[in-house]
């Protein structure tokens, strides 16, 4: 039997024809056979990826809180070490963010719809990021973020919090779109972007899915 192409090789290819400056893209693996889809999710765990049948969804970022190119990179390995076959895709990919020209401070609002619209049709549940401009926004940032349970993750200042479509744990969409309406009104600045994205899950007698970030739940 042909095998595929191996799939750090098509990582490879995929790595060098993104553009310039990328920050981070967002891949779909199909695994060839139906029986190598669960050791395929299994070995690809730490990118806490989607799954559909044979369809495996997950994240890359140069940098930030995503799985670097290293990780996956590695973690292709040890699918092409079990014989695992498959086509990887590029699904898409953004530029890395750039400071914003002096006086047009950016605005939540316009950030977060582009970010669920970048996100597939059946994405149910995320973990999201909001990075401030300025530490000075910390304080009134947090009360007006209050509605998402916004958690501190770094030194930068910023939060993270998670979001359900439809059920679970996390804030709604529609609430989600408030509290950043509630930030650009008060004219606090900043970025928000998904980290993780899950599709189509189905919690039964839970909360949800549970991301694991350094170490802990999330």
């Amino acid at each position: 039997m042909l095998r595929l192409v191996g799939l750090v090789d098509q990582w490879r290819a995929i790595e060098q024809s993104l553009p310039k400056g990328w920050g981070d893209a967002r891949l779909r693996l199909t695994v060839a056979e139906e029986g190598q889809s669960d050791r395929a999710a299994a070995l690809l765990g730490p990118l806490t990826p989607g799954r559909r049948g044979r369809v495996i969804s997950f994240f890359v970022a140069r940098r930030g809180g995503g799985p670097s190119p290293d990780l996956v990179e590695r973690l292709l390995q040890r699918l092409d070490r079990e014989g695992v076959d498959g086509t990887l895709e590029l699904v898409g990919a953004d530029a890395a963010a750039e400071a914003p020209p002096l006086g047009k401070p950016r605005s939540f609002v316009p950030d977060w719809e582009a970010e669920l619209a970048a996100l597939p049709d059946d994405w149910s549940d995320v973990y999201a990021e909001v990075e401030l401009d300025s530490s000075d926004y910390l304080e009134r940032g947090a009360l007006l973020l209050a509605p998402l349970n916004p958690a501190r993750y770094s030194e930068k200042p910023g939060f993270r919090f998670r979001v359900a479509k439809r059920f679970g744990y996390g804030a709604s969409t529609e609430m989600a779109r408030r509290c950043f309406e509630r930030l650009d009104e008060e004219g606090i600045s900043g970025h928000v972007r998904v980290l993780h994205a899950l599709s189509d899950t189905r919690p039964v007698q839970t909360q949800g899915p549970v991301w694991y970030v350094g170490g802990r739940s999330v």
